[in-house]
């Protein structure tokens, strides 16, 4: 078998060698976090940058197995921001200096929603003075709204495959016309051709997922050239169809070291990307943002969400901050990532440097 050290020289990786830096542990771990650690000081720099998350709405058209805020779990309180409340959380954001803010929610594609998302986009922009940028996740959508919000002032948008195995990915979705793996695929693609920032992600841990599988997930994102990447540990939620798969699971201490081992092997294979250092590794671990910023991530999504409804957001149990307000939260946050050798980017867009280099130069074939 190769070495970690001699894999970590490469500059290309099969998929035995990712499944090989994804299994390392001891002194090999070690080698693999600093080695990540270089390569994003070197490709990147030090600075973390803030998307202010609005999580919006927890009403989703969708019934994913593995989701809190699934359509047919009748134990969720439902609840939707109205646009006052949404454009404080903004106000939140532009007052203290955040580059950005994240419209997160449920996902449903009535005209309602869609005419509403644009509107508030280019609010968004007045009351900034045009300095706030936009990521949008919001889900699956017709080429025309993707348009249309990228044309009100949204340039950045996280669609998460979750698993690119479509094998896997039906097993942890309905087989009907809602969850179709070709379908969000196609999304990821018209949204590229449109021109926004593309991100992506996968759950780590999931019943029935393989190393291989991750090692897959991540290759497709080298592949597809993804701008940015979300993606933590997966949390079971009780009130889900994968729970009664519990049982099966990696215990959460193992979740939490594979998540940072793949934010590390992806900050190696694909150096100049944004990665996200999410919120579950809180979950699991109170340092857990501070640690996947340690080994390559560059992005925290501080969450301003006005606390009355963060608790109801729940896509995973045990999420943490539910009862904290976002100007705690980012008093928090500025002692964190010092500690993890970081500086925040106030007042910057943090744009994906991957994207800055491939603007202008999509493949002829996309859709």
């Amino acid at each position: 078998m190769t070495s970690i050290s001699t894999i970590l020289e490469k500059t290309s990786f099969s998929q035995k060698d990712l499944e090989q830096l994804l299994q390392c542990e001891g002194e090999e771990k070690t080698l693999l976090f600093m080695k990540s650690a270089e390569t994003k000081e070197s490709f990147v720099g030090k600075k973390v940058y803030f998307r202010g998350l609005i999580e919006f709405s927890n009403v989703c058209d969708k019934d994913c197995f593995y989701c809190g805020i699934r359509k047919s779990n009748d134990q969720v309180k439902r609840y939707n921001l109205n646009d006052s409340e949404i454009l404080d959380a903004v106000r939140f954001a532009h007052e203290n200096n955040f580059g950005s803010v994240v419209l997160q929610s449920g996902e449903n594609g009535s005209p309602v929603f869609t005419d509403r998302i644009e509107n508030l986009i280019r609010e968004i922009k007045q009351l900034s003075n045009n300095r706030l940028g936009i990521t949008l996740s919001v889900g699956e959508q017709s080429e025309t709204v993707y348009r249309r919000w990228f044309e009100a002032g949204a340039h950045r948008y996280l669609l998460r495959i979750e698993t690119s195995n479509p094998f896997l990915y039906r097993k942890i979705h309905p087989d009907n016309e809602l969850h179709i793996y070709d379908t969000r695929m196609n999304c990821l693609y018209l949204l590229r051709k449109i021109g926004y920032q593309v991100g992506t992600g996968v759950m780590i841990g999931l019943p029935f997922q393989t190393i291989s599988d991750l090692a897959n997930d991540l290759l497709f994102f080298q592949n597809f050239g993804i701008d940015m990447v979300g993606m933590g540990p997966y949390i079971e939620h009780s009130q889900t169809p994968l729970y009664e798969f519990r049982n099966q699971l990696l215990p959460l201490k193992e979740r939490f070291d594979l998540s940072l081992k793949m934010i590390a092997v992806l900050r190696i294979l694909m150096k100049n990307i944004n990665i996200a250092a999410a919120t579950a590794l809180q979950a699991i671990d109170p340092l857990g943002r501070e640690k996947g910023i340690k080994v390559g991530a560059n992005i925290i999504m501080p969450n301003i969400t006005p606390g009355f409804y963060r608790n109801d957001y729940s896509l995973y149990e045990n999420k943490p901050c539910v009862d904290e307000e976002p100007a705690q939260c980012v008093g928090c946050l500025d002692a964190r990532i010092a500690l993890a050798d970081g500086e925040i980017g106030y007042g910057e867009w943090g744009d994906s440097l991957h994207f800055e280099k491939r603007k202008g130069h999509l493949p002829e074939d996309l859709p």
